[in-house]
């Protein structure tokens, strides 16, 4: 291991001299022979996935983010009363396996410690009974006391320690429940936030108001700098400044909060309860998350919901859905469950791979994915009130929130099945089209959940800094789009022309385009290109040949691809990173639609996943290539190390999909 820029441990970012820059056309017998490794790798991949499809006719890998989602359940459930041995001693065996050699735990795998997740952490084990001066306990508490202790935390960590006294709240930013009534054209109204954090807010406006304490099982004092004062005062930022000013009206809204009219908060606090009800989805959860799920639990019970109530029964029994008990005992809490988005990517996978367009296990997860598809109007709907629905969710059950890059990825996935009622198949594919077209941002780009998302204030306000809080249009997702409009036929479409301007536009000076969901700048590349060459662009359009430029110049020496998440921070780490299955396969499929199938850059990608590939036709990958939100929140897809790596080998057998494939 090696220092890295931010003085963390990890891989070191590689030196780019010693990346792949070669593009020769190979005829060789090795290139025969990597044709052959990769129908190989092929079968066994094919293999590994079809076995794993549910009878129903989906797929669901598993999800990993971080200790933060295990401890706060821990948290909720201390809060609630309802904490009991079996599952505090499970969580806690998967929180203590994380914790890293310097006592701190990461947002990623292989990433720096972080001290908000430390801290919870840290607080977790204490609620399972690890004693403070244990080794493992010390160490962590020491690395917590020398970055600044709970007061450098995040506002979400210090308002959980709120719940118990372990924090005032009078320390915290105040978030009025009159929120609820700002009109949608009005600054900072709740649909200026991205649909999680709007899920997120508007509960925790309730708690915010009502304040609540609950008796602290112990103290953590350990936990300050110095627990006799442990909130100093911290200097205002300038006046004229945009944080200046938006900590100024915190304090106003602090001062709000001791005079604020009684039937106003109380009529606010009541509608806010109903808004979080009416959004509450058939299984229990809310917007198919843990987090939102979590805090809405917690807003209702201090509306005086029993834990008996069918609103709150049925939320508490979807936050146990979201636990994944191992085999050693341990329980991780999944932040979410993708099996829609998993479920188009391996179709489209098993297809590009050779499986026929009517192979029962295509024609079984077309059938579960239309049979997903939302019919009825959600938050999107706000600011697109004419618009009828038709997209689809990422989860089980989410149709207040369905979003335009899984719609792409479906209608791609559909439109490669050979479906025995075509009509059906037809009907389901032009409404999910119909419903990305609309919406399309003023920009000409897409979003992910919601259309011009993109207000700059909700960033500003000292509560929001957990992360990305609004859903401003994406290259990868823009590039999804575009890319199942041209399938579509709709290439030459005003709308489609318009996100093509806006990708070329966003195209990084090294080439590359930034990835928003993915991790990062790999996946934005390999999201983007297939998309443009699919739309009509010629593979000599100086935007591509940029692009296989930059790909071609950050290939590892042992033929994957890599990104480390610090990119999104740090510009050396930009395509650099231990080598990992879903990058590499993210580059290859970029190449491979700009006509470089024979490049040694491609053959030397698909050696690798040839030869890293495991013997039951998966690969390994702990490494973390998935976005919540740049930097602040990562996740690890499970089933990403296996679709991705299967689509890339399979066009690279039998050529890009829709186009001319051979024998």
């Amino acid at each position: 291991m090696t220092a890295t820029t931010d003085g963390s441990t990890g891989a070191a970012a590689p030196d780019a001299t010693s990346a792949t820059t070669a593009r020769t056309t190979d005829t060789t017998p090795e290139a025969a022979g990597t044709h052959s490794a990769a129908t190989r790798a092929i079968q066994r991949a094919t293999d590994f996935l079809l076995a794993r499809q549910d009878a129903q006719g989906w797929w669901k890998g598993d999800l990993d983010t971080n200790v933060t989602m295990d401890a706060e359940d821990l948290l909720l459930r201390q809060f609630l009363g309802i904490r009991d041995q079996a599952t505090t001693d499970a969580s806690a065996l998967f929180i203590r396996g994380e914790q890293r050699e310097d006592g701190t735990w990461a947002t990623f795998y292989g990433g720096p410690g972080e001290l908000s997740t430390t801290i919870e952490a840290y607080v977790a084990l204490r609620l399972a009974g690890d004693a403070p001066d244990a080794p493992h306990m010390a160490t962590a508490s020491a690395w917590i006391r020398e970055r600044g202790g709970i007061a450098a935390s995040r506002v979400f960590t210090r308002i959980w320690l709120a719940l118990f006294g372990w924090w005032k709240w009078d320390d915290l930013p105040e978030l009025p429940p009159e929120l609820i009534y700002f009109p949608k054209w009005m600054p900072l109204n709740i649909y200026d936030f991205g649909c999680w954090a709007r899920q997120t807010i508007v509960p925790l406006t309730i708690v915010s108001a009502k304040r609540p304490v609950r008796p602290a099982p112990f103290p953590l004092d350990e936990l300050h700098t110095d627990a006799r004062n442990p909130n100093p005062p911290k200097p205002l930022a300038p006046v004229a400044s945009w944080d200046g000013a938006f900590q100024r009206l915190d304090k106003i809204m602090h001062g709000y909060q001791k005079v604020a009219l009684k039937r106003l908060r109380k009529a606010a606090i009541n509608s806010a309860g109903r808004w979080i009800i009416e959004r509450q989805e058939n299984d229990g959860c809310w917007g198919g998350i843990q987090p939102p799920a979590v805090y809405s639990v917690i807003a209702l019970h201090l509306l005086g919901y029993d834990l008996q109530h069918p609103v709150l029964k049925a939320g508490l029994e979807s936050l146990d859905r979201f636990a994944v008990w191992r085999e050693d005992g341990a329980r991780m809490i999944e932040a979410c469950q993708s099996p829609v988005w998993d479920t188009c990517l391996a179709t489209i996978a098993l297809a590009d791979a050779g499986l026929p367009g009517d192979h029962p296990a295509l024609v079984k997860a077309a059938d579960w994915m239309i049979d997903e598809q939302i019919d009825r109007p959600g938050d999107w709907s706000v600011r697109k009130p004419q618009l009828e629905p038709g997209g689809w969710a990422f989860e089980f059950h989410n149709d207040n929130y369905p979003d335009i890059d899984d719609t792409a990825e479906v209608v791609l996935a559909l439109r490669r099945v050979d479906h025995p009622d075509k009509v059906r198949l037809e009907k389901a594919i032009e409404r999910g089209v119909r419903w990305n077209l609309g919406m399309q941002s003023k920009n000409g780009a897409w979003g992910a959940f919601d259309v011009d998302n993109s207000s700059p204030f909700p960033n500003l306000l000292p509560f929001c800094d957990f992360g990305e809080v609004i859903d401003p249009p994406s290259a990868d997702v823009t590039g999804h789009v575009v890319e199942m409009l041209a399938v579509e036929g709709r290439s030459r479409d005003p709308r489609t022309r318009r996100g093509i301007e806006w990708l070329l536009a966003e195209q990084e000076d090294n080439g590359a385009w930034f990835g928003r969901w993915g991790v990062n700048y790999v996946y934005g590349t390999g999201s983007v290109l297939p998309a443009l060459v699919a739309a009509g662009m010629p593979a000599a359009h100086p935007a591509i040949r940029r692009a296989v430029d930059w790909l071609e110049s950050v290939q590892n020496e042992d033929g994957g691809w890599g990104e480390d998440l610090r990119s999104y921070r740090y510009e050396d780490w930009k395509g650099h990173g231990v080598s990992t299955a879903s990058q590499t396969a993210w580059a290859l499929m970029a190449l491979l639609s700009a006509g470089e199938r024979d490049s040694k850059a491609v053959e030397r990608g698909i050696t690798f996943l040839a030869d890293t590939q495991t013997a039951d036709g998966t690969w390994d990958e702990p490494y973390f290539t998935g976005t919540g939100f740049p930097w602040d929140f990562s996740i690890n897809y499970h089933l990403y190390r296996q679709v991705f790596p299967l689509t890339a080998l399979g066009r690279y057998v039998h050529g890009e999909p829709f186009g001319d494939r051979d024998s």
